[in-house]
């Protein structure tokens, strides 16, 4: 339960704006200038913190961020990792998954590269309290449902 002094110290949110943004290439045009431009934020200091905080990531990966807006015009930026699939997509070397995963195999990876996308996620809000193995299990989830065979032991 917040107490009455975090309640009444919050500020008001005028929008939440979800944006997928390639890592370190936020630009005051389109498409971050009309979605988050509306609500009056300043767009240089979004793309320069944007920028800034993507600069880790290849430059071609795609970013989902969060953008809230509150009443005074200022804004609050959460940064997420690139998507499972999207270095599923780049460890295994494909352009996309198998049209008929559980019949077709697309590609083939190691456990090697289950844990090193793992240890990347683990640093998401949202994964940060998962164990490394329980982020690992998900994502040979996925990989089975895209279609990319999981090694168990390394190849030698």
């Amino acid at each position: 339960m917040a107490s009455l002094k975090e309640i009444l110290t919050r500020r008001p949110v005028a929008a939440t704006v979800r944006l997928t943004i390639p890592a370190g290439q936020a630009k005051p045009g389109p498409p971050v200038g009309p979605a988050v431009g509306q609500y009056k934020v300043n767009l240089m200091a979004f793309c320069k913190d944007f920028n800034a905080r993507t600069q880790k990531y290849k430059p071609d990966a795609p970013i989902a961020a969060t953008v809230t807006v509150f009443k005074d015009n200022t804004f609050d930026l959460s940064v997420r990792s690139p998507s499972v699939t999207w270095f599923l997509k780049k460890a295994a070397g494909i352009e996309s998954g198998s049209g008929r995963a559980g019949h077709v195999v697309a590609s083939t990876l190691t456990l090697k590269h289950i844990y090193e996308i793992a240890k990347v996620k683990q640093a998401d809000p949202y994964c940060q309290y998962m164990s490394l193995e329980a982020i690992s299990k998900s994502i040979i989830g996925t990989a089975n449902s895209m279609g990319i065979k999981v090694d168990k032991e390394p190849v030698d």
